[in-house]
């Protein structure tokens, strides 16, 4: 008896770890605040995907003569202050209050939430470094090329693409499979940059 007890409380214990709560027992709050942290995801994604599109035309208005390279690395800083502040800012901090509370209210942490925690861990050190990049421009100083900031553009979808795999598929592999995917289209892109790169020159 004393054995079938402990074997009971054991299995309880873990599945209580592993399994999600009913729906029912989960505050009547979780759906409400999963919406907002999926829209606040949105809205900190088109920041982080159009930042390192302003970061690249502020690097091309440098070969600008003058007065047209001032006037466009003004205005380009301005409209970056405005996204960066305005909407990426505000949108990360959201993001990371609304799903840290989904985290909380979902009652439990799954094999694959580990795996897309890991990658929004990796996606907040990428908003950290283009807030860098930011920084050193609204300083004028312009320390990657064009080519580079095109290839650091296309980062921010390998961590979409990572994250909604895992949301929506919840294993690792399917991941796996998106990612392999992902880094086909990323070779892909990374010959047409070249081949615009060189057009735009024959052009000049």
């Amino acid at each position: 008896m004393r054995w079938l007890l402990t074997r009971y409380l054991r299995r309880y214990s873990y599945k209580k770890l592993t399994e999600a709560p009913p729906a029912k027992e989960r505050s009547f709050m979780f759906p409400y605040i999963k919406a907002l942290h999926i829209i606040f995801v949105v809205t900190w994604f088109a920041g982080l995907f159009y930042m390192p599109r302003l970061l690249i035309y502020f690097t091309e208005a440098n070969d600008k003569p003058e007065p047209e390279k001032s006037i466009l690395q003004n205005q380009f800083k301005i409209m970056q202050r405005r996204l960066w502040y305005g909407i990426t800012w505000p949108s990360a901090v959201l993001t990371f209050i609304l799903g840290g509370s989904t985290w909380f209210l979902y009652g439990y942490t799954p094999t694959w939430l580990h795996w897309k925690l890991s990658f929004v861990v990796g996606l907040y050190g990428y908003h950290l470094y283009c807030h860098k990049l930011f920084k050193q421009q609204q300083k004028d100083k312009v320390t990657w090329s064009s080519t580079k900031l095109r290839m650091w553009n296309e980062v921010a979808t390998i961590f979409l693409f990572a994250i909604v795999f895992l949301v929506i598929l919840k294993n690792a592999l399917g991941m796996v499979y998106g990612l392999l995917g992902l880094v086909t289209l990323i070779i892909v892109l990374s010959v047409a940059i070249q081949v615009y790169k060189r057009s735009r020159i024959k052009k000049v």
